[in-house]
């Protein structure tokens, strides 16, 4: 066999599976602990589009000054987001708390 020919197939097949791979992003939703109900649906509606387009999404509530005695109601602003978009992302990591801010990850469903 051409060594040539050889190196050319082995190349197309590499064209070829970088074709069929998909990409994506991490899209960032920012909220804050007292975003109100009409906000959160907007940032839902935002969650959407990047869950549509086939990327992750990674919801963060950030704390600040007094507000970092307030984790609980962080948590449960992040249980509301992942309620509402139950129907359309799965939860891939749970929220988790890491200095100042606490994170979420959301992904599209299979």
């Amino acid at each position: 066999m051409d060594y040539g020919r050889f190196k050319y197939q082995q190349d197309k097949k590499q064209q070829d599976a970088r074709k069929k791979q998909t990409a994506f992003q991490i899209k960032e939703i920012k909220l804050r602990p007292k975003t109100e109900t009409h906000d959160l649906e907007i940032k839902v509606g935002h969650l959407k589009k990047f869950i549509e387009k086939k990327n992750k999404v990674k919801v963060t509530v950030m704390f600040r000054g007094r507000e970092i005695t307030m984790t609980e109601r962080g948590r449960q602003v992040l249980q509301i987001v992942a309620e509402k978009a139950g129907e359309f992302a799965a939860i891939e990591q749970h929220p988790k708390m890491e200095g100042r801010t606490m994170t979420m990850v959301l992904s599209p469903k299979q």
